[in-house]
């Protein structure tokens, strides 16, 4: 594992970034409305980040086990490939690689809690948030400075970005 201003490991080009949601892009906590609605707090900077990716070609998904309309919303505001109500998101993940002609090595991973665990053990780059299960930081090859849903997600675009390990995906 590092920390954010340094990469442990030479990863070919990343080609695309995988997000959880919760614990990713906000800060795993929900109010629930008396009608049972739930609210969630997510960051713009992290939409931002999303955004410098998706501008130079980076496949985004985000992946997740809820099955949960916020999770769609927040996808669909942020033109982010979303899957949800995955229970078994190793599997799913390998064939959404492979329809995309993807190496393990080319995916960049940012998860937070042991549901993301395999994952981020098969992706060439596996971020965690500063808040993330302490087995997601025992693999994480970057361990953020930022929670999630606190710049996170933006933290990992800028490393990516400003490090050049980008390779468009198109």
């Amino acid at each position: 594992m590092s920390n954010c201003s340094e990469v442990a490991k030479p990863i070919d080009q990343i080609r695309a970034v995988i997000t959880d949601f919760d614990g990713v892009h906000t800060d795993n906590s929900v109010l629930i409305g008396d009608d049972g609605s739930e609210f969630v707090r997510c960051s713009r900077a992290d939409g931002m980040g999303i955004e410098r990716l998706r501008n130079r070609g980076v496949y985004l998904l985000m992946l997740s086990r809820e099955a949960n309309k916020v999770v769609a919303a927040r996808a669909a505001k942020l033109q982010m490939e979303v899957a949800h109500k995955v229970i078994d998101k190793l599997s799913f993940l390998d064939n959404w690689r492979k329809r995309h002609g993807l190496e393990w090595s080319q995916i960049a991973y940012i998860g937070d809690d042991i549901n993301d665990l395999e994952c981020m053990k098969a992706c060439g780059l596996a971020a965690a948030p500063a808040n993330a299960h302490p087995e997601i930081k025992q693999v994480a090859t970057i361990l953020l400075s930022r929670t999630g849903g606190d710049g996170a997600v933006r933290e990992l675009s800028d490393l990516l970005i400003n490090g050049k390990m980008l390779q468009s995906a198109t």
